[in-house]
């Protein structure tokens, strides 16, 4: 796959966008072909940004980005990662949800600013992985569960960037 002006590249060594080098952190798991739930892996492939979540009381995004989907974090917004829910690998408001799920609107600064990819989604197989997302790092190079996560400033520039045209190809 060749990449295009303004396409996203990550490998396990890190990201290139528009001629910048970032270091980023990919799944525990490493980069797998064959992702499954649970696996720690961050997908091999070609994904798009499908929107962006933030938390209005931490970040201010007023003319930060263009014209991808803005939408805040609220309180009980979850993600559900149960193959069994009939939700899985959607995003929704439930602040008392019965299936497994992660939380949006965490203590930490993890996903103060998050960008949403189309891994699985809308239409979610049961068992191929939820929620690839392009968040805050824990810190330089930690390993995620499956997503990729960056520094916070190169987080903001990296999502300021991106258009709805761009893809995200994970590579290696």
């Amino acid at each position: 796959m060749t990449p295009r002006t303004g396409d996203l590249v990550v490998t396990r060594w890190g990201a290139r966008l528009l001629g910048r080098r970032l270091p980023c952190a990919i799944g525990r798991g490493g980069i797998r072909a064959d992702k499954r739930e649970g696996d720690g892996a961050t997908p091999r492939g070609v994904l798009h940004l499908t929107g962006i979540r933030f938390r209005t009381d931490r970040i201010t995004i007023a003319g930060r980005f263009g014209p991808i989907h803005l939408r805040p974090i609220r309180h009980g917004d979850v993600w559900s990662d149960d193959s069994s829910d009939p939700a899985y690998n959607h995003g929704l408001n439930a602040p008392s949800h019965s299936y497994s799920h992660e939380r949006m609107h965490r203590g930490d600064r993890l996903y103060d600013l998050v960008g949403l990819t189309d891994w699985n989604w809308p239409n979610a197989k049961p068992g191929k992985g939820s929620a690839i997302f392009l968040h805050r790092w824990r810190k330089p190079r930690h390993p995620t569960e499956g997503c990729i996560a960056f520094s916070a400033p190169d987080l903001a520039w990296v999502l300021s960037h991106l258009s709805p045209h761009s893809r995200i190809i994970v590579t290696g």
